[in-house]
Parts: structure tokens; C-alpha cells; sequence
């Protein structure tokens, strides 16, 4: 039969955490590089 040890809560989650940190840190950055080119597209062509 299978195995029913597992307990809800007691994973070690430290590398997803740093992992999606790492991934919404760059999004972020990424957006925001997205507007500033944007905002000089539009200055420059204005």
C-alpha cells in the first residue's frame, strides 16, 4: 500500500520562497524598465 506518512506543514519551503522572491523581484524590475522605455519612446517622439 502507499506510504501515509506525510504531514500538511512540515516541508522545508526556504528554496521555493527564495526561488518566487527572486521571480517577483525580477518581474517587478523588468515592468519597470518596460515603462521607463515606454515613457522615453513617447518623450522622443513627441
Amino acid at each position: 500500500m502507499a506510504n501515509n506518512d506525510h504531514e500538511p506543514g512540515k516541508m522545508d519551503i526556504s528554496e521555493q520562497e527564495r526561488t518566487f522572491d527572486g521571480f517577483v523581484s525580477l518581474s517587478a524590475k523588468g515592468a519597470m524598465i518596460s515603462i521607463a522605455v515606454l515613457i522615453l519612446l513617447a518623450l522622443l517622439n513627441a
